[in-house]
């Protein structure tokens, strides 16, 4: 039986991405626990978009079952406590498709907490930042051993074959990342002689900008790039 199919995008309900990336791990059509999802996400999905919690993943279960997009069964084995397994329906595989193909795409969000702590780097010693940097690398640099390894399970399977070069492009984004890492470790002993320059004589111990002058910048900037959005 052909799956039923929603008239359009817009008839899709308002459900966060969260709920369709539970979605399209059940639309490998397996019968899963929120348990078994949470460690598959863990496996995949948290390199390139979210780790969720367990507690997230159980609601946005909640959502698609509400939506008939998942059915779920309690399973008992021996007389142990059940477990409950969640399905995919019909629509549901329909909607996932269609929002896979038809949803507005969305720029991706970059919430750098390091970048944040370099770019105040005029209230911190040169060798605390570095050792920050370096911290960073040290994740970075797990995480993409830890694609590399996931991106080679993925191999062993066929139907995982998009699944696989995605975990390979995660590889080479948490590589780039390490570069980018030590780049900027070279970077800051530039940066601190720079404000060297400005320091001596401030009462505040760090260098100001003239007031206003981030007005003037702006001005120059878009008249110099008129083509910027």
């Amino acid at each position: 039986m052909a799956p039923t199919e929603p008239a359009s995008e817009s008839d899709l309900p308002n459900l966060p991405a969260t709920s369709w990336a539970v979605l399209g791990m059940l639309a490998f059509d397996e019968e899963l626990s929120g348990y078994e999802l949470k460690k598959w996400a863990d496996w995949s999905i948290k390199f390139f978009y979210w780790s969720p919690s367990f507690s997230q993943v159980y609601t946005e279960l909640k959502k698609l079952e509400k939506h008939g997009f998942v059915t779920s069964r309690v399973q008992h084995d021996n007389g142990v406590r059940g477990r409950r397994l969640y399905k995919i329906t019909e629509a549901g595989t329909a909607a996932v498709g269609r929002w896979s193909n038809e949803a507005p795409i969305d720029p991706p969000i970059l919430k750098h907490g390091v970048m944040l702590r370099i770019w105040l780097g005029h209230l911190n010693k040169p060798e605390r930042l570095k050792e920050i940097l370096r911290e960073h690398i040290e994740y970075v640099s797990k995480m993409e051993r830890r694609a590399a390894a996931d991106a080679s399970g993925a191999d062993k399977e066929p139907a995982w074959a998009y699944s696989q070069i995605v975990l390979r492009w995660a590889e080479r984004y948490y590589a780039a990342e390490r570069d980018l890492a030590e780049q900027l470790i070279a970077d800051i002993d530039k940066a601190d002689a720079v404000i060297a320059q400005v320091k001596d004589g401030d009462d505040a111990g760090f260098p100001k900008p003239t007031p206003g002058a981030w007005r003037q910048v702006e001005v120059e900037t878009e008249s110099e790039n008129p083509d910027l959005e």
